[in-house]
């Protein structure tokens, strides 16, 4: 099985590194996939949520505010702002961390219908958490 390197740094450091067998960007353009063999590209990126399936077949979701992403072959790097990861042990954390979310994308854009799009996409990842 073919897999890629994904790297999420924040100013505050790593948030996220490992293999995965895919992964979706919220590009400045739109959404847009990528695979292991991708070829090299370099995009901003729009508040959202970056998807991955990781190379054990868990997937997760994390929360960014802007940012961008240089994509070659093996590895994806990327660079944002800031990041909330939609993970957690117990439902506390998980909410806790939906709330988080949610005010890193309120105060990243005044777009009310973005907002609501990216929110539906956090409700949807913190559903499938649990």
């Amino acid at each position: 099985m073919e897999t890629l390197k994904l790297e999420i740094v924040t100013p505050q450091g790593l948030i996220f590194e490992g293999d995965v067998k895919s992964v979706v960007f919220p590009g400045s353009e739109g959404e847009f996939g990528v695979l292991p063999k991708h070829s090299s590209l370099l995009s901003l990126l729009k508040p959202g949520v970056i998807e991955f399936e990781k190379a054990d077949g868990n997937k997760e979701s994390i929360v960014i505010n802007w940012g961008h992403v240089k994509v070659d072959e093996n590895k994806a790097v990327v660079l944002v702002d800031g990041a909330v990861p939609l993970a957690g042990e117990s439902e506390s954390e998980i909410a806790k961390a939906i709330a988080e979310a949610k005010e890193l994308i309120e105060k990243a854009s005044d777009n009310k219908a973005a907002i609501a799009s990216v929110e539906a996409k956090i409700e949807k990842a913190a559903k499938s958490m649990l």
